[in-house]
């Protein structure tokens, strides 16, 4: 390319997209340093030498006839040891390092290079000179903090031989770590790559989801479970717990890798997460949360552009991980921002509006981000399995699922949450409505529930579903007649879903120990309760008053029995079980 290619001036300016002419020979996509503050941009049209580009800096200042300089090189991001613990913009800025240069306000044009170029890294070779390798495959091994064994891999598009390789020892990720031959020559490989993070990292196979994405919260888990390498969506409206939802999966789930992207939300919802996350303990480890956490942070009142590059950054550095054979889960809150903004881009180009003025590739855009999940065989001459299952928050306004963002999601996930505002106004958390969720992952994974924690899992929890809308009918007629007109068989059917719904459904993110609800103890919950209610209903048929049922210390043990520890649940629950079974056969002899 040119000089003259490479360099263009700056004819037109609206917002965050910028026209420069001179730019022949620019591709789409390219990189792009705009005016005398180099801002960063990406060329998102291409009409004969006239580039239109969105610049992910504020533009406050810019004028016609500044410089436009392609750098040549699609958007990219650094890959390598380091992107654990760290915090980074949706261009992939790591904000610490950035507030060390310029204080708590981000300037205009500041670059900090993502992965720290000083900092070295104990490198143990596992691979050895005449080895031959391909795209993926482990060639050594850096500790990058104290859960996660970071895998030196060859990038996707290398095979060959290794010509040499270091010993173990101390490098930079700029260091020169093994060479590899090709059929194109010799290639240097470090411990750090770069990748465009609009094109998918390459995978062998995609294999059937079967396996669950334990959260160790029961109304996901056990009703509407999503697996690893699938997708999720977590719409509702303001208040109704959307944030603390995702938060909660990302603590708790049993992934090895969580990469957070706040793209778009309030600040002060990325504030809660940053000073969360460095407190937390992994459940599975006992270490920091965030030695297993990548956090992407760009929030509403960052740069509008850059929202449209955070997610693409986050799903970059996923796949970077699945690559490693590692289960990663993305939270994206939230994919409604990020239409927003696609939306205020498109109506700066001037391309027809779609519906409610979102662009006509909404769905192809939402698509392209959600695709890329997957549970997979991943690419290199060993069997290598790794994951990454994306949850993306939905921001309807006033609560409507009906607006194009969330349909056009709904016609791309499998999973869907639906929160409910009605529910969170009775302080119901999570507020997830069980009459609106599905979980299109049932059938795949029930065989692992089955296998792993109870037989009858799938039957229980159908039974359970059923009573919820059981209930939920009998609601219009209780509307009518009140309570006390129904029938006794009908009464207990209402006095078990209440119980599925309070001690059940409900559950404290606040509470130290019903924040996280193994998979064996929600079987076993689920299990009693649904056993309480078979003796309900002999006791009813023996003409013993459901007031008097409702009133058992041992209706009392059941309520409780969340807050028992994961640890001790077992031998508790064997005395909840033994006390109802006592309590309800001395009450048919017709004793207390």
């Amino acid at each position: 390319m040119t000089e003259k290619a490479q360099q263009g001036k700056i004819i037109r300016i609206s917002g965050p997209v910028i026209e420069a002419d001179k730019m022949r020979g620019a591709k789409m996509y390219d990189v792009v340093r705009v005016g005398d503050k180099n801002l960063i941009g990406e060329i998102i049209r291409l009409n004969a030498d006239i580039a239109t580009i969105q610049v992910y800096e504020d533009t406050s200042g810019l004028k016609p006839g500044e410089k436009v300089i392609s750098t040549g090189m699609p958007l990219s991001v650094e890959l390598g040891p380091g992107l654990l613990t760290n915090i980074y913009d949706g261009i992939q800025r790591p904000l610490p390092a950035i507030y060390k240069q310029t204080g708590d306000f981000i300037s205009r044009g500041v670059e900090a290079a993502a992965l720290d170029r000083k900092k070295k890294w104990h490198f143990r070779p596992v691979s050895k000179i005449g080895d031959t390798v391909t795209g993926c495959d482990v060639i050594g091994e850096v500790q990058e903090t104290s859960i996660i064994n970071h895998k030196i891999i060859v990038p996707p598009d290398i095979s060959g031989k290794i010509k040499r390789i270091n010993s173990e020892g101390d490098y930079t990720v700029e260091d020169t770590i093994a060479v590899v031959t090709t059929d194109k020559g010799d290639a240097k490989l470090q411990m750090m790559q770069k990748w465009p993070v609009r094109k998918p990292r390459p995978v062998a196979k995609k294999y059937d989801p079967s396996l669950p994405l334990i959260t160790g919260q029961r109304v996901l888990d056990t009703f509407f479970p999503v697996a690893k390498g699938g997708t999720a969506a977590i719409p509702g409206g303001f208040g109704t717990g959307k944030t603390v939802a995702l938060h909660q999966v990302a603590k708790w789930s049993d992934a090895k890798v969580v990469v957070y992207v706040g793209c778009g939300e309030r600040g002060n919802e990325m504030t809660d997460v940053l000073r969360e996350f460095p407190e937390l303990e992994d459940p599975l480890t006992g270490e920091p949360l965030m030695n297993r956490t990548v956090l992407i942070a760009n929030t509403s009142n960052m740069p509008v552009a850059a929202r449209d590059a955070s997610v693409y950054t986050g799903i970059t550095i996923a796949e970077y991980y699945r690559d490693m054979g590692y289960d990663v889960a993305l939270m994206a809150d939230s994919t409604s921002r990020l239409a927003e903004a696609m939306r205020e881009i498109s109506g700066r180009l001037e391309e027809m509006p779609g519906e409610e003025g979102y662009p006509a590739y909404l769905a192809s855009r939402l698509a392209e981000f959600y695709e890329r999940a997957g549970r997979v065989k991943v690419l290199g001459s060993k069997d290598k399995e790794g994951s990454v299952s994306v949850i993306g928050a939905v921001s309807p306004p006033g609560g409507d699922f009906s607006e194009p963002v969330a349909q056009n999601t709904l016609r791309i996930v499998k999973v869907f949450w639906a929160l409910d505002a009605d529910l969170a106004d009775k302080r119901h958390f999570p507020s997830v409505n069980w009459l609106k969720s599905y979980s299109l992952h049932l059938a795949e994974i029930s065989d692992w529930w089955k296998n792993q924690i109870g037989k009858d899992w799938l039957k229980l929890r159908n039974k359970a579903m059923a009573l919820l809308q059981k209930e939920s009918e009998l609601q219009e007629i209780i509307k009518l007649v009140g309570p006390d007109a129904l029938p006794p068989k009908e009464r207990a059917i209402l006095e078990a879903a209440r119980m599925i719904r309070e001690d059940f459904l409900q559950q404290s993110a606040f509470h130290e120990v019903d924040t996280y609800c193994s998979e064996k103890k929600q079987y076993e919950m689920l299990r009693i309760m649904l056993k309480f209610f078979d003796k309900i209903l002999q006791s009813v048929e023996k003409n013993v008053h459901i007031d008097d049922i409702i009133s058992l210390k041992s209706r009392e043990d059941i309520a409780r029995m969340k807050t028992v520890s994961n640890k001790e649940f077992e031998e508790r629950f064997k005395e909840i079980e033994k006390g109802f079974e006592k309590e309800l056969d001395a009450l048919i002899k017709g004793g207390k």
